[in-house]
C-alpha cells in the first residue's frame, strides 16, 4: 500500500520571510531518522496558502530530493481552482512524487457533482495516485463517501483519501464504500487511532512534526496487534495534539518546533506570532513531555 502509517504534513520553514532550504532540508532529515512512514509537503500546514506558485513547486522539489525514495512523498497540489490544481499535480508527476494530495475546493462552495466533476477532471488529466482531502472546516464543503466511492469506482488512481471531519460516522461510512486496498487517512491526530481500529490505514499528522518516532511507533504498535501499546502512545500524545490546535496551525507546531531548535518561528501573513497566553499553555506540554 503507497500510503499507511504515520505521514506528517510538513511545516515549511522560512527565514526573512524566504524559504529557509537549509532548515527545510535538516528537518526532513529528522524526520526520516525518527522513523516517519511519510512526508506530506504543501499541505495547510505547510502554509502552501500564502506560497508562490514557484515556491510551492521549489518545496515539493527539495522534498522529494531530500528523501531520496527513502519514504513516500505525497504533494500537495490541489487548489480551488480546477485548472491550477491540474496544473500544479502534473508538476507533482514530473518532478517524482509518489502521489498528490488534492483538496477540496474551498471558498467556492461547490455542490457534490460539482466535486465529483473536480476530480473526475484532475484524475483524466494526471496518472499518479491520487488523494482527496477533505476537510470541512477549513474549505466549507464535504466530500460525501457517496461522492468519494463514485469517483473510486471511476479512477483506480485514486488511491486514498484524507478523511479531515472529525466525523466517525462518515469515516466508518468512508470505510465500508471503499475498494481494497484504498487508504482511508485520518487528517486529525486525535482520530488516528479510532479511525485505524474501524480500518484506516493511518494519520497525516500535524503532532508528527515535533515526535515523527511516536507517532510512527503508535502505527506500528497498532498494525504489530498491539492495540494496547498504541492505545498508550496516542494518550501520551493527546496533550500535544490538543496543543497543536491551541491556535490556528501551524502556529502552534513551528512556534514548538522553533522552541526545539528546528527552525525560525516565522510564519507569513494572515498568520502571526503565537499569543503569550497560549504559549505558554504550550511551552508547559512541550515541558511535560520532555520535548524542551
Amino acid at each position: 500500500m503507497l500510503f499507511s502509517g504515520a505521514m506528517t504534513a510538513l511545516v515549511t520553514p522560512f527565514k526573512n520571510n524566504a524559504l529557509d532550504e537549509e532548515a527545510y532540508r535538516n528537518f526532513i532529515e529528522f524526520q526520516i531518522t525518527e522513523g516517519i512512514h511519510g512526508l506530506v509537503p504543501c499541505g495547510t500546514t505547510g502554509e502552501s496558502a500564502t506560497l508562490s506558485h514557484e515556491e510551492h513547486e521549489r518545496v515539493i522539489e527539495i522534498c522529494i530530493d531530500q528523501a531520496k525514495g527513502r519514504v513516500p512523498v505525497l504533494a500537495g497540489a490541489g487548489s480551488n481552482n480546477t485548472i491550477e490544481a491540474i496544473r500544479l499535480t502534473r508538476f507533482a508527476q514530473k518532478a517524482g512524487a509518489t502521489g498528490a494530495l488534492l483538496i477540496t475546493p474551498y471558498y467556492n462552495k461547490p455542490t457534490q457533482e460539482g466535486l465529483f466533476q473536480h476530480y473526475k477532471a484532475i484524475a483524466e488529466a494526471v496518472d499518479m495516485p491520487l488523494v482527496p482531502y477533505n476537510v470541512p472546516g477549513r474549505t466549507g464543503c464535504n466530500l460525501l463517501p457517496e461522492t468519494l466511492a463514485r469517483l473510486t469506482k471511476m479512477f483506480s488512481h485514486i488511491v486514498g483519501v484524507k478523511e479531515a471531519t472529525g466525523d466517525m460516522a462518515q469515516g466508518s461510512k468512508t470505510l465500508s464504500s471503499s475498494p481494497a486496498n484504498f487508504s482511508v487517512l485520518s487528517g486529525d491526530d486525535f482520530t488516528a487511532l479510532p479511525l485505524m481500529a474501524m480500518g484506516g490505514k493511518g494519520v497525516i499528522s500535524v503532532t508528527s512534526n515535533l515526535v515523527p518516532g511516536r507517532m510512527a511507533a503508535m502505527c506500528n504498535a497498532f498494525n504489530k496487534g498491539d492495540v494496547a501499546e498504541s492505545a498508550r502512545i496516542h494518550h501520551e500524545l493527546f496533550p500535544l495534539h490538543e496543543a497543536m490546535f491551541f491556535e490556528s496551525n501551524p502556529i502552534p507546531a513551528k512556534t514548538a518546533l522553533h522552541l526545539m531548535g528546528k527552525m525560525e518561528a516565522e510564519m507569513r501573513l494572515p498568520l502571526c506570532p503565537m499569543g503569550e497566553p497560549a504559549k505558554e499553555k504550550l511551552v508547559a506540554v512541550l515541558r511535560q513531555l520532555k520535548l524542551i
